[in-house]
């Protein structure tokens, strides 16, 4: 099962130029049961890797533009009256689906941002009295512009914790982008790229990644980790246990990418800045400049 999910990876890469790492982190966040986010400028290919990934696990895709005139309705759904029964019948919104696209997500008022939270937390959805289940997987893919750009609303913080890893695409390099331009758009060859696993598959793949084993040594690092982010004088929001628990979560996922069935510190470097970074507010005034999960990883040892 690993050999399929790394050639879902090389597969994914074929479209995706240049960016195997960021595909790697990815496809752990979908194998750690989580939400991604992906924050970066447009025409950056947030879209793409979104619709390829959906393709390539054989999951149902739905994508929903976000602007500002969005309702809570058109991404939930809404009950409709019908004039024949005298009754009302719940429209599905495209919410009910195992891969929902939020493209633009900070584009739509925080009213419909919000509206998210549930599906997202509890793979729920509780309209008029009735909650109803969410189909199995099902995942949240949001890209996201800078908030600098014209027409953005912030994320509030309850949002962005919700999102287990936040990626940006980048600029790629000038090989990369001369193989784009000779090749021309690759949003054209999603189609014909093999569904290399398919829903159950995913599931299967989820469960094996919870049986990856997690040493006292992996927890300890953890737990500083998440205790030097809170004592730090350049962070004023520190790492919440939930946020600890998503990091153990990624890194398992990526210890199985790597072929193995126990974490190693490595696992927890590796995951650590995608995860952790969108959860921590940095203070201001202090103009490091610098990410702060990168220099909490360079102040707390690996052994204590």
């Amino acid at each position: 099962m690993q050999d399929r999910v790394m050639q879902a990876i090389e597969t994914i890469s074929s479209v995706i130029y240049g960016k195997e790492h960021t595909v790697k982190l990815a496809v752990t966040c979908l194998l750690a049961k989580g939400h991604l986010l992906l924050e970066d400028l447009p025409g950056m290919g947030k879209t793409t890797l979104a619709h390829t990934l959906a393709h390539v696990f054989g999951l149902d895709y739905r994508r929903v533009q976000f602007t500002s005139d969005l309702l809570p309705a058109d991404v939930l759904g809404s009950m409709v009256f019908e004039p024949g029964t005298g009754t009302f019948r719940f429209h599905a919104g495209p919410v009910f689906t195992q891969l929902l696209l939020a493209d633009e997500v900070n584009r739509a008022t925080a009213k419909t941002q919000s509206a998210l939270l549930e599906a997202m937390e509890e793979r729920q959805v509780s309209l008029d009295g009735t909650t109803r289940e969410l189909p199995s997987p099902f995942f949240v893919i949001a890209t996201q512009n800078p908030i600098t750009q014209l027409g953005t609303y912030p994320l509030p913080e309850s949002q962005l914790d919700r999102f287990l890893m936040r990626l940006s695409m980048g600029y790629p390099d000038a090989e990369t982008e001369r193989r784009l331009l000779m090749h021309g758009d690759t949003r054209h060859d999603i189609a014909a790229l093999p569904a290399c696993l398919l829903a159950e598959d995913l599931l299967a793949l989820q469960q094996a990644c919870d049986q990856v084993s997690l040493s006292d040594a992996v927890v300890n690092y953890v737990q500083r980790l998440a205790e030097a982010s809170r004592q730090s004088d350049f962070i004023s929001l520190g790492l919440s246990p939930r946020g600890a628990l998503a990091v153990i979560q990624s890194a398992k996922a990526w210890a199985f990418l790597s072929g193995r069935d126990y974490l190693l510190p490595d696992d927890i470097q590796a995951v650590f800045p995608s995860v952790v970074s969108h959860r921590l507010l940095v203070r201001t005034e202090l103009g490091t400049g610098k990410d702060p999960a990168t220099e909490l990883l360079s102040q707390v040892d690996v052994l204590q």
